[in-house]
């Protein structure tokens, strides 16, 4: 469960920075202030959860449902956003509700970055707790607004990054509902051989269609400009 909940705190941070790569820098500074800002404010809480604590919270399956269904409702967020966009880029005006998801962010990096200072606490020992926390804060004030414009830089299509966007998106989701069954089956597992031919496939498959819709968007592109 715990090598899960991280796969799934490595892409709410993805998600996040792509999400932030269609705002402008200034912007992108100020919400890595207000991350750092939420790291020093809480830490003094980080300090006082335990590892069976938090054990106990990964293995609670009602919690876990509970945060799949937020994880859930902001993965609809930014399908939304998504859309939106994707019909603003085609010269077609969105719903006055829907381009206010230009301003949200996204809120499940705050859980996640509380999860990350609570694990590095955990983690160094022999160093004072606000040093850590000042680190953390410290480095996230400058990696979200650096990477945000880095993809910026280095993924100039708008097309792209929404379709990238969405992607992670549909994994977040995905990671949070498998991340409810806690270990806990209903069914009865039987014992087969892993077949690698299909996984390959699979992956193979989807490899050819990402690199397709990056070539097609690159042509296009190129085309408009």
């Amino acid at each position: 469960m715990e090598y899960i909940i991280i796969i799934l705190i490595v892409f709410i941070f993805i998600n996040t920075i792509l999400k932030l790569s269609f705002w402008k820098g200034w912007q992108c500074i100020v919400f890595g202030l207000i991350c750092a800002l939420f790291i020093l404010a809480t830490y003094q809480y980080a300090i006082i959860q335990s590892k069976t604590q938090i054990a106990e919270t990964l293995n609670n399956r009602k919690t876990m449902q509970d945060l799949s269904v937020l994880i859930t409702l902001e993965s609809v967020l930014c399908f939304a956003y998504c859309f939106s966009a994707l019909r603003a880029l085609f010269g077609k005006r969105p719903k006055t509700g829907i381009r206010y998801l230009h301003g949200y962010p996204g809120l499940l990096v705050f859980p996640a970055l509380f999860y990350v200072l609570t694990t590095a606490i955990f983690g160094l020992p022999g160093i004072d707790f606000s040093r850590i926390a000042w680190i953390i804060a410290g480095g996230v004030a400058i990696l979200i607004p650096v990477l945000s414009q880095g993809i910026r830089w280095y993924l100039p299509e708008k097309e792209l990054r929404l379709e990238i966007h969405f992607i992670v998106s549909l994994f977040v989701a995905v990671t949070g509902l498998i991340s409810t069954v806690n270990g806990n089956v209903t069914y009865q597992t039987t014992r087969g051989a892993l077949n690698v031919r299909a996984l390959l496939l699979s992956f193979g498959l989807f490899l050819v269609l990402f690199v397709a819709g990056y070539l097609l968007n690159k042509f296009k592109f190129r085309k408009k400009h």
